[in-house]
């Protein structure tokens, strides 16, 4: 139902036109006693739209899109197009009650609303972390408030010492949103799995408080055309926001299936998420064409709930830094003739 944006300014500002007073009656029965006022605690909270035309509205968001959202007033629920908003603050984060599973490491939620990436970006932004050792750098997301992170094998592989930086939103006093470096310097490595070309990582908490985590898709929905967006550090640019489609959802690549995006991807974003129009995890950017523009690759996030329910099998030890197994491919043949092994000396 639309309705017109001068209405819902009259309704939210409690406008209503009050009926004059009636004249008491004599010997009237004594009104009963007014209930007490709600909890100001309990009292259900709206989000705040704030429109372009600079009036806002404070209702409860039932249902949006990446065009609309719709706002329930009580009384009736208005539409609204997403080119008529300027910014949105949420009463409430998505709770794990809303839907979230929460399956051995990691989490998933098959009720998060599409969203734009600029809204996901920052509801989400935070898990992404940027993994550096000495012979260079990479991406990660953290998928459980412990500290546990996925990043690619490769970004680690050969390297004991690591660092995370992640990046904390905090509010000023004028209501603004300031991001804090964070750099953690205690990073462990827990498992890695080199024919995934994963690895899982656990940052140790600074003040004690639980980190913020993304969700990993459990459904593998994917089709052509999709939407998706991915968040890393490509070159050491930290929280760079990229955006494209699926371009197909299963390329061959030496016996493993990869989504392939036209999302950009470059040294640097290996081990980082990438993300649906949900906020959900599709997929860890990998690799690329060197020499292409617009063909990235990320391993599927099925590869990624397979290593971590089975990470007991890539557990990391420090004396074998390449564990778990790593099978070489044999040499290949140098002398074509036929051996002399096989060679017939009858004749």
């Amino acid at each position: 139902m639309h309705i017109a944006l001068a209405t819902v300014a009259l309704v939210l500002s409690g406008a209503v036109a009050s009926e004059p007073a009636q004249p008491a009656k004599p010997n009237a029965t004594p009104a009963p006693a007014a209930a007490p006022a709600a909890d100001p605690a309990t009292a259900t909270r709206g989000d705040t739209v704030a429109l372009t035309d600079g009036s806002r509205i404070v209702a409860p968001i039932i249902k949006e899109n990446r065009e609309t959202i719709w706002l329930d007033l009580g009384h009736t629920v208005i539409e609204l197009p997403r080119t008529r908003i300027d910014a949105i603050t949420r009463a409430v984060q998505q709770e794990e009650s809303d839907g979230t599973r929460s399956t051995d490491m990691f989490r998933s939620n098959g009720t998060l609303p599409e969203r734009t990436p600029k809204e996901l970006s920052k509801q989400f932004g935070e898990g992404v972390i940027m993994v550096s050792t000495p012979g260079g750098l990479g991406s990660g997301f953290i998928i459980h408030p412990d500290g546990f992170a996925i990043t690619n094998a490769h970004v680690i592989q050969g390297e004991t010492k690591l660092r995370a930086t992640m990046f904390r939103q905090s509010s000023t006093a004028g209501g603004a949103v300031d991001l804090r470096r964070e750099v953690i310097e205690d990073v462990e490595i827990i498992a890695v799995n080199d024919h995934v070309d994963l690895a899982l990582i656990k940052l140790k908490p600074q003040d004690g408080k639980p980190f913020p985590i993304v969700f990993v898709e459990n459904t593998d929905d994917l089709a052509p055309g999709q939407e998706v967006f991915a968040i890393g550090a490509p070159l050491g640019l930290e929280r760079t926001l990229s955006t494209g489609v699926v371009a197909t959802k299963a390329r061959s690549f030496e016996g493993m299936s990869y989504i392939q995006t036209t999302a950009q991807i470059n040294p640097g974003n290996s081990g980082g998420p990438l993300f649906n129009i949900r906020g959900e995890v599709i997929g860890v950017t990998n690799m690329k064409i060197p020499l292409g523009e617009g063909i990235g690759f990320a391993i599927p996030a099925r590869y990624v709930r397979d290593f971590i329910r089975n990470r007991d099998a890539f557990a990391y030890d420090k004396n074998t830094p390449n564990s778990g197994h790593k099978y070489f491919s044999p040499p290949g043949r140098t002398d074509f003739g036929t051996p002399d092994t096989l060679k017939d000396t009858s004749n």
